[in-house]
């Protein structure tokens, strides 16, 4: 039987409602994540501020480190307190914090809020994945949440452009304080337009929702990661997820994976500035094009994943982890010319983001289904954030005469490292929750 047209179609309305909100809102956590790593360009060395490197590398790790631990907290509160409740609280904390750094200026107090910001960010990720997870089936997510993890490509993109053109127009302060207003309103409509689960405004779960919508036979989804009606303990879905190995070894291929995204993303405006002398709205504008690379990457490794390779999300992150980690040894030995550099930066971010999505998002969702979704998403994340520590603290860490291409080597080799580790799962696809006991 059918679900009443009326009611399908609100079905699909509040499935593209969500989809959207929840995109919009982890692409707004990025406008106070990525004020610092753009103005560093006005407060490193030889400003009025006269921050140094190993300063700069002290203030990025006190966020990660905080950041990490947030990540195992929130991605089982996730399971436990429902997204909603995360959310709009630490969005709107998220903001204030990032509006007072635009009135700091020494390292002490860039350490102190960029703590408290490395806590409030680390809230996102796993609740919104959840979230989504419960509008969509499996069937469906590797291209639905290939396009919804455009969020922190795209929205990096354009944080980094935001802060980097208000702090060039008006001063490094504005960096800080535009993003943080412009992030209230984001709270806003998150307020207003999201729930957690189809249940919480009267409609069947997702599965029922496609059994009922009159699909070909042969298109039907499996019932592999549907929930029963009430909800399930969340310490016992945290240690079922936590039993699967193949959670933990994404865990050890994300933790490999981060510090390449994270040296890019932490430390690119600040290389740019150097290696081409552009000022602060120029450093932002080339180090972003390795975020505009995400979408493309992402778009494209979920369509191959779902539609030629049956949901094997493997393949496609090995093949892309390999191309990446040769792309970025060869970075620093390129010519100093801005097109050249941006080309690059394309490349490396579009093979970036395709293994990252599938590796946090798609497989998080897949093998934890929706009821461990965010505990699993938190779990390989926070592994992932011990190495994105290791990636944003690097240019303070080795010795100085290594220099930039010291930086991009390592990282380079984490990331061929992250393809081999994956290599015996080749062919992995996810179990049924049945037969996995949840």
């Amino acid at each position: 039987m059918s679900l009443p047209a009326d009611e399908a179609e609100r079905y699909r309305r509040w499935r593209w409602q969500i989809f959207s909100i929840t995109w919009l809102a982890y692409a707004g956590f990025y406008l106070t994540r990525k004020g610092f790593s753009v103005a560093k360009v006005a407060l490193g060395p030889g400003t009025a501020v006269g921050l140094t490197v190993p300063q700069l590398s002290a203030i990025d790790v006190s966020y990660n480190v905080a950041y990490c631990i947030g990540m195992f907290v929130f991605g089982i509160a996730g399971d436990r307190l429902g997204t909603r409740r995360i959310i709009v609280a630490s969005m709107l904390v998220s903001a204030v914090v990032g509006a007072a750094m635009g009135f700091s200026a020494t390292a002490l107090a860039f350490s102190v809020l960029l703590v408290i910001q490395g806590v409030v960010q680390s809230t996102g990720w796993a609740p919104l994945t959840k979230n989504v997870g419960y509008f969509f089936a499996r069937h469906e997510r590797g291209l639905i949440l290939g396009l919804w993890c455009t969020n922190y490509s795209l929205g990096g993109f354009l944080a980094t452009n935001f802060a980097g053109t208000a702090g060039g127009w008006f001063g490094w302060p504005f960096a800080f304080w535009l993003p943080a207003a412009t992030l209230v309103g984001v709270w806003l409509l998150f307020v207003l337009l999201q729930r957690d689960r189809p249940e919480d405004v009267g409609l069947p779960p997702v599965e029922e929702y496609h059994e009922r919508s009159e699909l070909p036979a042969a298109e039907q989804p499996d019932r592999g990661d549907a929930e029963s009606p009430q909800r399930d303990d969340a310490w016992q879905i945290a240690r079922q997820v936590l039993a699967e190995p193949i959670v933990w070894l994404m865990c050890a291929v994300y933790f490999c994976i981060k510090p390449v995204r994270y040296l890019f993303l932490f430390w690119m405006p600040l290389y740019a500035h150097e290696k081409l002398g552009t000022a602060m709205g120029g450093s932002a504008l080339v180090s972003s094009v390795f975020e505009l690379g995400g979408p493309l990457g992402m778009l494209l490794g979920g369509l191959i994943s779902d539609r030629l390779l049956s949901a094997r999300r493997v393949p496609v992150a090995v093949v892309s982890l390999v191309c990446l980690g040769t792309l970025v040894y060869f970075f620093d030995k390129l010519p100093a010319q801005a097109w050249l550099l941006s080309g690059m930066l394309l490349l490396m971010g579009a093979f970036t983001y395709a293994a990252d999505s599938l590796v946090t998002c798609t497989s998080a969702v897949d093998f934890g289904t929706k009821r461990g979704a965010s505990t699993a998403a938190g779990v390989i994340n926070g592994c992932g954030s011990i190495g994105q520590i290791l990636g944003a603290a690097l240019p303070g860490l080795i010795p100085a005469s290594w220099g930039w291409q010291g930086c991009f080597s390592i990282v380079a080799a984490g990331a061929v490292a992250a393809g081999i580790i994956m290599l015996p799962q080749w062919n992995a696809v996810p179990r049924d929750a049945t037969s996995s006991g949840y």
